[in-house]
């Protein structure tokens, strides 16, 4: 089993940052595969970013350029640093881990999930 704690949101204005981070429980977190998903009110969940266990990162289009996703496996920890931040990117921010080779996208590969945190920006 693996717990996953988020951290970092808050309240921000258009084009500024904020880094969200996601720590994980257990002993093996640098053989998962970790990703960044967002859900905005009245909205189906959707992809952000996600980095394999070796390091790759992959992003959604709408994020490419502006937010990087990063990990710390000595401390457990993958992170989300957000810049030039738009209205648009106000959701609710999860962390999903699948102890996975590769580098997944789809929400369905993950196996565990944080609570979320709040990211609002405001205009």
């Amino acid at each position: 089993q693996v717990q996953l704690v988020e951290s970092g949101g808050g309240l921000v204005q258009a084009g500024g940052s904020l880094r969200l981070s996601c720590a994980a429980s257990g002993r093996t977190f640098s053989s998962y595969a970790m990703g960044w998903f967002r859900q905005a009110p009245g909205k189906e969940r959707e992809f952000v970013a996600a980095i394999s266990r070796s390091g790759l990162a992959y992003y959604a289009d709408s994020v490419k350029g502006r937010f990087t996703i990063s990990r710390e496996n000595a401390k457990n920890t993958v992170y989300l640093q957000m810049n030039s931040l738009k209205p648009e990117d106000t959701a609710v921010y999860y962390c999903a881990a699948a102890q996975s080779a590769r580098l997944l996208y789809r929400d369905g590969d993950y196996t565990y999930w944080g609570q979320g945190t709040q990211v609002t920006v405001s205009s």
